[in-house]
């Protein structure tokens, strides 16, 4: 017999960590090769975690709405030792999930920087405990409820752990927060409770109002976005582009476009086009901050494009190496990425390691927007509603009054490292690359 040891794997750049949100199988559950056997959840995107072997479930190593760090061991599955052929001899085969794609720093120094990355915002998020302070590991949601409950560092080591290892959890918090009788505690306990009773006072609430709890997926991207917000010094540049040529254009192929392709062609993968080309004019869009004097300038064009969720929330698909792909192939990226985020099927690849991020807000019939930068990436593209419009039309033979097809584009970006300069040139490509769109492709 042989052991299976099920990781929690990189879910997306700068992601960390992933609450379990629900077991699909239960010890002694026998389970397929690729079956899911986990949900988990992270402030990105739900995904299932399938298993590579066939066997049956022999230990959960977390609980339901425990979190669990990239690599850690979530589940161990007991197989007939014959997935391995090379090791049929050995009594005792312990396999470790392929899922888990982070390379050693020897092997990858890109892995190194995004690691590196990926602690920046972590720190930011969570107060930390170094080793100086405590010798115990402590997850960022047990951190922060300790930041807010003002719990020291001594108290919080004298909490004794449910968890894996010892570990102390959100129920091990709660708990000792409900069973602190400490003069210190009583204070501070007083000290909330006054606080939160003067928010009640403030806040009146009718018989016919509703209380909406928000829900996880919301609570991620509101402190992602304020997390955002905070880091980043963000300024906008807006230029008002004509695509009334486009227009025309894309409607006279888009049906030979579909029955030679079998895709739909949107504007989107065209607004994608025009910023992959504006991207490598001006490269430094295409990068992330580090601390606060290294840029790290990506190789990759890998675009996210923010698409809108049934229940209101938002997931950004992220096409790789955009760069490489004509307008077919990006037409057919943004056709399935979309189809699968809308129906919950992304895997974690899908929604990590962008490197410049557009959203398309004329899509709900907005004129503009200003969107938040995705971090770790320093710009986004809010791309709005295309509205005919009355516009002077200049000529050879003079000035007059025409009707146009325009729409309006916000850039948002990180005046830390990128100027209102290349900032507004960078639009301003982005503009042109649409205002110059080759009418004479045919399909």
């Amino acid at each position: 017999m042989g052991k299976y040891l099920l990781k929690l794997p990189k879910m997306g750049e700068s992601v960390a960590e992933a609450t379990l949100s629900a077991w699909l199988k239960d010890v002694g559950d026998s389970i397929a090769l690729d079956e899911s056997v986990v949900e988990v959840a992270t402030d990105k995107v739900d995904s299932d975690i399938p298993s590579e072997v066939a066997g049956v479930l022999l230990e959960k190593k977390f609980e339901v709405d425990e979190i669990a760090q990239v690599g850690d061991v979530i589940a161990v599955i007991e197989t007939d030792g014959n997935d391995d052929p090379s090791e049929e001899s050995e009594e005792f085969i312990v396999y470790e999930s392929s899922l888990e794609t982070e390379s050693t720093p020897e092997e990858d120094p890109i892995a190194i920087i995004e690691a590196e990355v990926s602690s920046i915002q972590e720190t930011i998020q969570t107060p930390s405990l170094t080793s100086n302070e405590s010798n115990r590991f402590y997850s960022p949601l047990v951190r922060n409820i300790a930041k807010e409950e003002g719990i020291s560092i001594e108290d919080l080591d004298t909490i004794k752990g449910t968890g894996d290892k010892g570990r102390v959890t959100k129920k091990d918090m709660l708990t000792y927060l409900e069973s602190r009788t400490s003069v210190k505690g009583s204070n501070q306990k007083q000290q909330l409770n006054s606080a939160n009773q003067t928010e009640a006072e403030s806040t009146v609430i009718s018989g016919q109002d509703q209380i909406i709890e928000m829900s996880r997926m919301g609570k991620m991207i509101s402190d992602h976005m304020v997390m955002s917000r905070k880091t980043s010094a963000h300024v906008q540049s807006f230029v008002e582009v004509d695509v009334t040529d486009l227009w025309e254009w894309r409607e006279r192929v888009k049906k030979k476009f579909q029955e030679r392709e079998q895709q739909k062609l949107t504007f989107t993968p065209i607004f994608i086009s025009a910023v992959v080309k504006a991207l490598k004019e001006y490269p430094l869009l295409n990068s992330s901050v580090e601390g606060d004097s290294k840029i790290i300038q990506k190789k990759a064009i890998n675009i996210g494009m923010a698409t809108a969720l049934g229940d209101g929330n938002l997931i950004v698909p992220v096409i790789k190496n955009t760069d490489h792909l004509n307008l077919v192939g990006l037409a057919r990226a943004v056709n399935e990425l979309s189809m699968r985020a809308r129906e919950n099927k992304l895997k974690p690849d899908e929604i990590k390691d962008g490197t410049y991020t557009v959203t398309n807000v004329g899509n709900f019939g907005s004129i503009t927007g200003i969107p938040i930068i995705n971090q770790p990436q320093v710009g986004i593209l809010a791309i709005g509603v295309i509205r005919k419009m009355p516009a002077v039309i200049q000529t050879a033979n003079g000035d007059f009054i025409g009707i146009r097809r325009k729409m309006m584009l916000c850039h948002s970006y990180d005046h830390r490292i990128i100027n209102g300069a290349i900032g507004g040139q960078f639009v301003k490509a982005v503009s042109d690359a649409l205002e110059q769109w080759d009418t004479s492709i045919d399909f």
